[in-house]
């Protein structure tokens, strides 16, 4: 039997960092992953993570694993894809190192992907994202450092690691305001900054002074903003903003939500997708065409181009006796009224 533990440190210690040099993000996601998997097999197998071998974690288990996170985790389709394409990574690394297990793993590897549904991004009016960035009050440190974190989220349309691992070299204020972002794959944009943006960034950086870290937010123990911090401060803004747009109660605001209603608000304006995806930092144009879809502008002009056919005239006539004595009966009942 050969233990799983060391094989696993050198995927994200050699594989994943000196190898492929995945992002951060990445390595955080398969580590993720594997640790939903170790305690799933643990419990099965009763046996401690770190006894676990690797002939132990067959097809079988891991199918059965993708299906727990759907029945016990709620988890999406996408999700489960994502689990398992971590898994996937880690036994194509397996292949070299445990000959012996090839035939195990490459039913592992057989394992299909689920498909998922293709639906509308959940966005934000431009009334319910004006309620949003209104909702927090500037009076005081927390005030004014979440009205530039939630400006900035949606004027740049940041992911939340981004948004997150923003430090203060990243912010240019002279001679024009600008943003320096480190985006997935190890991609940088630069990305230039509204007016609005900038006095609500120059207020928070006049208080960021007092404090000697590199990030540029920063959370009540003056540290590094966490994701998980980030979304709770979303979370309260959107209750407030809910007393003068109630409607944004009835979404499930993520900061995500504002990504997507950035790039929709790009394509309303501009009409051009490359722009969009331009801005949002995607490697492909093709990941950008799923807010074509969400934006009915577009659909507008493709209606007002088009010649629709013409509608034939006609009357209804009554085909029953029945209906025709009702119709002629409520037609004198009106005339008498009238007279």
């Amino acid at each position: 039997m050969t233990v799983l533990a060391p094989h696993l440190t050198a995927f994200f210690q050699k594989r994943l960092a000196q190898e492929q040099r995945v992002s951060v993000h990445t390595s955080d996601s398969y580590a993720y992953a594997f640790k939903l998997l170790l305690d799933y097999a643990s419990k099965r197998l009763k046996v401690v993570p770190s006894r676990i071998a690797i002939e132990q974690i067959d097809a079988s288990l891991v199918v059965d694993f993708l299906n727990s996170l759907e029945a016990t985790r709620s988890n999406r389709p996408s999700s489960r894809n994502v689990r398992l394409a971590a898994i996937k990574s880690f036994m194509h690394f397996m292949e070299f190192r445990v000959p012996a297990a090839l035939d195990q793993i490459r039913r592992i590897l057989a394992i299909p992907m689920k498909r998922t549904e293709s639906r509308l991004v959940r966005h934000l009016s431009t009334k319910e994202v004006q309620a949003l960035l209104d909702a927090p009050n500037p009076v005081d440190w927390a005030g004014i450092r979440d009205r530039a974190m939630l400006h900035l989220c949606f004027a740049a349309g940041l992911r939340v690691s981004e948004l997150t691992g923003l430090q203060l070299k990243d912010v240019s204020l002279h001679p024009h305001a600008s943003l320096v972002v480190h985006g997935k794959g190890r991609r940088e944009r630069c990305l230039p900054l509204w007016k609005q943006t900038t006095v609500t960034l120059r207020a928070w950086l006049a208080l960021h002074e007092t404090v000697l870290v590199p990030e540029l937010f920063l959370n009540a123990r003056r540290t590094a903003m966490t994701r998980s911090g980030f979304e709770y401060i979303l979370k309260k803004h959107v209750v407030v903003a809910g007393r003068n747009c109630p409607s944004i109660l009835c979404k499930r605001v993520s900061p995500h939500v504002l990504r997507h209603s950035c790039a929709l608000s790009i394509l309303e304006a501009t009409k051009d997708l490359r722009k969009v995806s331009l801005w949002l930092g995607h490697a492909n144009l093709q990941t950008t065409e799923i807010y074509t879809r969400a934006d009915p502008s577009v659909k507008f002009e493709a209606l007002e181009a088009a010649t629709p056919p013409h509608l034939r005239s006609g009357r209804f006539h009554a085909s029953d006796k029945l209906i025709a004595s009702l119709t002629t009966h409520s037609f004198m009942r009106r005339q008498r009224s009238d007279a």
